[in-house]
């Protein structure tokens, strides 16, 4: 009997259908000679220091560092796992062989590996490798299983990564909590969280020192055209004036007029971080939002799978390409044009060097329907890339000039838009193009006449003068990015070269992709570290900014060896585990590394005489987790009274007769304050405390606003002043193509129906009104509840819940 395991239970059941296993026993399907079971995410873990020696439960400085000799695994302590690990198994003790089924990546190879390892398992074992969950994808993957051995280095990798972090989290999380925790809270350590709070922590002060300094930037206007001077910014006021009054004695004389045609390419297609940068951008997902969403869209058959570092595709898959855009019935009118003819075929897309385990996240050949609101929005992301790589490049006219008056050099540069090419793809569907041009001017795209060499005129110079900013505080989009090239600021330089014909100069996303191999986490991973961040109250938002804690301040402070907080290093460490994954780097020379920097950071801890930080209210001890953390009461912050400021981070809030302020008020050092009422509503103290951990407060009803009532939100704005967000209703997305539901007459519709999407909902049907919770059901949830007193053509009555067919249209569902 051939096992099959499964990571989960849903997609166990896709396999079993498709390969006969039809009989349904406890915790496995059987038929046709085969067996398919599941694990439940990770049923085993790293073994804790309690396992090696009971004596390592209680935590002691003159236990570390603890370096198991063999790390070993156990069972997850839940009784639900316990009992399917067992009937795991069972089935592998009597299988002729096991094919590992599991998550297509590092991560998903550990899990089940460390299960089969557990179970001792002795059957020859295959590996299902595929990259997507339809029907087409699982037959083909069955049809050219893989040996097991040929991903043993990836296991090998994976099992490197979880023993460093173990080495790393473990040690220094006890070593720092113990040292300068002062017995209030824990100090969690992690090899990648530290260094990415460390990112957020250096911009943050960075900005909080920034003092600006004025500059001086003189142009001149000729024929309507804006130049700038060629020298660039000036720091003196009086040079810069003097330069003015210069210019202002003669004409302005063309130099050099130049007027080039070039193109510019679709944008990449998406890997998973691109795609959470993007979906942050346009939509404010968290990065775990996203990679929920676009999972989900993966178990649903409808994206290809998700985890992956690439933005190519193999060239195998060049002839299903016409069959997935045909698939894509909601984007018919864009999809169109492209159909019955030969499909373009670029470099910047296909190329099976840059193709690793997986390629770019794109649609499948499966028509997606009866999605939520959020999983629409994504996949509508998704899929506008993918046609738009499959449509002309965009066609540009790029001008530069440069002049010169009394022998100051001037120069312009302007932009027109000859033929869209693929950006009449996102112009049809009412999508904003993301450019990420970082340096590109403000005069890039203005307009230009046609100049001669050697014209002169008059001209009106000005002097603008400007002062120097600081850089922006994170967002989860540029953030995920920083990690992505392990903290090194790559700009989109694209506009200040010229765009020639053919061109394949390196482009930002080019740069970004020589970087991966050093980044910090793998794209699978870093959402959950930023979450971690948060969870642990390092990090809290404000609007879409991310801005450390008192908490996640101090930690950095107090942490001295650079090897921890360097996001450079990080990468290195990323790196060499990506070489164990392709066998030029040996596993034990990696942990042996791992433990020599335990070694010296324990001995440098040991011997500082500094004392424990002052742990902020805002870290909340927890209680009943693993025997690793160390037991303590809950201090979870109740009142406002006794938290640290959050604007100067010196002083204490303290509670007055209409307000909490800042203990920093009374010398005038710090202004913030706390309002007991605000817009005409009283704010609870629990509504503050969330404001101050989370950076908005929650919704809150009954605000008064020019005389009306509303809801909204309280944030912090500029310089923690407070903020009003007024609660605006999303509109519903379409769960076909991701555009916007919208009402007519007699029915609600898709905004891009002009673009083929064929959803149509009638306000009213068979006798009964669609409300508009019914509405807001069928849309997100794909499905109403039961709604009673429909009356057929006969009339007769009867309850049934309505759901979407295939092509958009009503579909009564009789209720049981």
């Amino acid at each position: 009997m051939k096992v099959c395991i499964a990571e989960k239970p849903s997609v166990a059941r896709e396999i079993a259908a498709i390969i006969g296993a039809k009989e349904r026993h406890d915790g496995y399907m059987q038929g046709n000679g085969y067996q398919v079971t599941w694990t439940v995410g990770h049923l085993c873990t790293l073994k804790e220091p309690h396992d090696y020696s009971a004596g390592l439960k209680s935590w002691g400085l003159s236990t570390l560092p603890i370096l198991p000799q063999k790390f070993g695994i156990k069972l997850i302590k839940d009784a639900g796992m316990r009992k399917q690990f067992k009937v795991i198994e069972k089935l592998v003790k009597g299988a002729s062989e096991v094919i590992n089924c599991g998550d297509a990546g590092q991560e998903g190879e550990l899990i089940q590996r460390w299960v089969l390892h557990k179970a001792e398992c002795k059957a020859p074992i295959k590996r299902l490798w595929i990259s997507s969950l339809t029907r087409e994808a699982i037959i083909e993957g069955f049809q050219n299983l893989k040996d097991g051995k040929d991903f043993d280095l990836l296991y090998a990798a994976g099992s490197a990564r979880a023993i460093g972090d173990w080495i790393l989290g473990i040690n220094a999380t006890r070593l720092y909590t113990l040292k300068y925790g002062g017995g209030k809270g824990v100090l969690s350590i992690g090899r990648v969280q530290t260094p990415t709070l460390s990112l957020i922590v250096d911009r943050f002060e960075e900005i909080q020192n920034f003092r600006p300094e004025p500059y001086w930037e003189l142009k001149t206007k000729y024929r309507e055209v804006l130049f700038s001077a060629a020298k660039g910014r000036f720091l003196q006021k009086e040079k810069a004036e003097s330069a003015l009054e210069a210019i202002k004695q003669g004409p302005f004389q063309i130099t050099d007029f130049e007027k080039k045609e070039g193109k510019e390419h679709p944008p990449r297609l998406f890997d998973l971080t691109a795609l959470q940068v993007e979906c942050n951008k346009k939509f404010g997902f968290s990065a775990d939002q996203t990679l929920k969403l676009v999972q989900s869209l993966y178990e649903k058959k409808f994206v290809t799978y998700p985890r992956v570092d690439t933005s190519f595709l193999p060239n195998d898959i060049y002839p299903k390409v016409p069959g997935i855009l045909g698939s894509m019935k909601a984007y018919a009118q864009l999809t169109a044009p492209l159909m019955g003819k030969k499909i373009r075929k670029s470099k910047k897309v296909f190329d099976d060097k840059k193709v690793t385990d997986h390629h770019a996240i794109i649609p499948t050949n499966v028509t997606a329907v009866g999605m939520n609101q959020q999983e629409a929005m994504v996949y509508q992301i998704i899929a506008l890339r993918f046609i738009s790589v499959f449509y002309p490049d965009c066609i540009v006219s790029k001008t530069n000039v440069k002049g010169m008056a009394e022998k100051v050099e001037f120069k312009a540069s302007g932009k027109q838009i000859l033929s869209p090419g693929w950006r009449e793809v996102y112009a049809q569907s009412n999508q904003q193009v993301e450019e990420e041009d970082g340096k590109k001017g403000p005069d890039e795209n203005q307009l230009m006449p046609a100049f001669t060499v050697g014209e002169s005129g008059p001209h009106q110079p000005q002097l603008q003068q400007k002062e120097t900013k600081p850089p922006k505080l994170y967002t989860e989009a540029t953030l995920l990015r920083a990690m992505e090239t392990a903290g090194k600021l790559i700009e989109d330089h694209k506009g200040e070269k010229e765009a020639e014909e053919g061109s394949d100069d390196i482009d930002v996303e080019e740069l970004r992709a020589a970087m991966k191999e050093n980044g910090i986490g793998r794209p699978s991973t870093r959402a959950a570290i930023i979450e971690t961040l948060f969870r642990r109250k390092y990090i809290q938002k404000q609007r879409k900014n991310l801005v450390p804690t008192t908490t996640g301040v101090q930690l950095i402070h107090t942490i001295q060896n650079e090897l921890l907080k360097s996001v450079e290093l990080t990468g290195q460490w990323e790196y060499k585990l990506r070489q164990i994954e392709k066998g030029n780097y040996p596993t034990t020379t990696f942990l042996d590394e791992m433990r020599h920097l335990i070694n010296g950071i324990v001995h440098e801890v040991k011997h500082d005489h500094r004392g424990p930080i002052e742990m902020a209210a805002e870290v909340v001890k927890q209680k009943g987790k693993s025997s690793t953390s160390k037991p303590a009461t809950n201090s979870k912050t109740d009142g406002v009274a006794g938290i640290p400021c959050p604007k100067c981070k010196q002083g204490q809030l303290m509670k007055g007769n209409t307000a909490f302020g800042c203990s920093n008020v009374r010398n005038k050092t710090c202004d913030f304050v706390l309002p007991f009422q605000f817009l005409g509503k009283k704010i609870t103290e629990k509504q503050w405390v969330n404001l101050l951990e989370k950076g908005n407060t929650g919704l809150i009803k009954g605000f008064e606003k020019e005389g009306k009532k509303v809801n909204g939100h309280i944030t912090f704005g500029e310089h923690f002043r407070l903020a009003f967000e007024l609660k605006v209703e999303k509109p519903l997305a379409c769960p076909r193509c991701g555009g916007e539901v919208i009402q007519g007459k007699e029915a609600h519709g898709c905004s891009n129906f002009r673009q083929g999407c064929t959803l149509r909902i009638p306000m009213k049907t068979y006798g009964k009104t669609i409300t508009k919770a019914q509405l807001k059901a069928l849309v997100e949830k794909g499905k109403t509840p039961v709604i009673k007193g429909f009356k057929s053509p006969k009339g007769q009555v009867f309850n049934a819940f309505l759901s979407l067919n295939e092509d958009g249209s009503l579909k009564f569902n009789p209720a049981d």
